[in-house]
């Protein structure tokens, strides 16, 4: 496994997502619910912001590596994938958005791990459309987090929640995609099984 400053970027977003999560648990004897609110905002945005950061990195260090790409969605995946179900169960994120989206993640992935091992993994690449689709993500999930009004004007409960919606439908409009583009490999592969 290589070991640098990307992949430390990578890990340090991979520790962070317990934090995230488990400021929750903290009783508001210890910290009001607004400052856990504000604490698990800051931290995912710290997270966020490395997950942009460790790609610079690698490619303009050209320390691009196998362990990297297969590390770095993993830990994106587990980040939103956390912060989703805690946005659930605080009702702050819909249910049924919260779960396309997870599982377009899972989908998403395993047809590129199936790409990968029959030597096709460019042809699902990630997409603009898919980059879309992230940024909304990352947008929508600090403001559901957050909980509050922001600068006295923000709402961010309603916008955050109108960004997952957004973030919900590209979600599906890029799962389409990636199984257009691999639906010919599909089917050429099924006939030879």
């Amino acid at each position: 496994m290589p070991f640098n400053i990307p992949i430390l970027l990578t890990w340090l977003r991979v520790a962070l997502i317990p934090l995230v999560v488990g400021v929750y648990y903290l009783p508001t004897t210890m910290l009001p619910v607004a400052d856990q609110n504000m604490a698990a905002t800051l931290v995912f945005i710290v997270a966020a912001v490395t997950d942009w950061f460790d790609g610079f990195l690698a490619r303009r260090w050209n320390q691009t590596s196998a362990f990297g790409a297969f590390l770095d969605p993993v830990a994106d995946k587990l980040m939103v994938a956390g912060a989703l179900l805690v946005l659930v169960q605080l009702d702050r994120a819909n249910a049924v958005l919260s779960f396309i989206i997870i599982g377009r993640e899972i989908a998403i992935s395993a047809l590129r791990e199936w790409m990968a091992q029959i030597g096709a993994s460019k042809s699902v690449a990630v997409s603009s459309l898919g980059k879309i689709k992230t940024t909304a993500q990352m947008m929508a999930i600090p403001l559901l987090l957050f909980h509050d009004v922001l600068f006295g004007a923000v709402d961010t409960q309603f916008w955050g929640s109108r960004l997952l919606e957004i973030a919900a439908v590209l979600t599906v409009w890029s799962m389409f995609y990636y199984l257009r583009l691999a639906w010919p490999l599909i089917k050429e592969k099924s006939g030879q099984l």
